[in-house]
């Protein structure tokens, strides 16, 4: 059984956002790729993200080079398959196949993501 982890809000979710694209950072590069054109600090909102997401246990500090570094512990798919499990517990008692069927049925799917989907079921 998964441990569901609870859905991110838009602003902490743009911090992991940018560190599932570069990997660990430290709270400056984040502040500075969130807000590059912002004229006030930034810097305690930004500590604050990167503390409301360490206290979940999603990032994790490397304080080991003098400067603090940032890290997802999580991959990006981990958590969206996390959210979509969800989704699915709390809208089709738990199945995925209607969420599927859906997207499907949508066009929402590329050929590749179909056939990606053929080859795993077939495995």
């Amino acid at each position: 059984m998964t441990v569901t982890m609870p859905a991110l809000p838009n602003s902490e979710l743009a911090v992991m956002e940018l560190l599932w694209r570069r990997g660990r950072l430290p709270a400056r590069q984040i502040q500075e790729a969130l807000y590059p054109d912002d004229s006030r600090p930034q810097h305690g909102t930004v500590q604050r993200l990167l503390k409301r997401l360490e206290d979940k246990g999603y990032v994790v500090r490397d304080r080991d080079l003098g400067v603090n570094l940032f890290s997802p512990t999580l991959s990006r798919e981990t958590y969206a398959g996390n959210q979509l499990e969800a989704l699915a517990n709390r809208l089709t008692e738990g199945s995925l196949v209607p969420i599927i069927t859906r997207l499907v049925e949508d066009d929402r799917l590329s050929s590749a993501e179909i056939e990606r989907l053929r080859a795993f079921l077939d495995e």
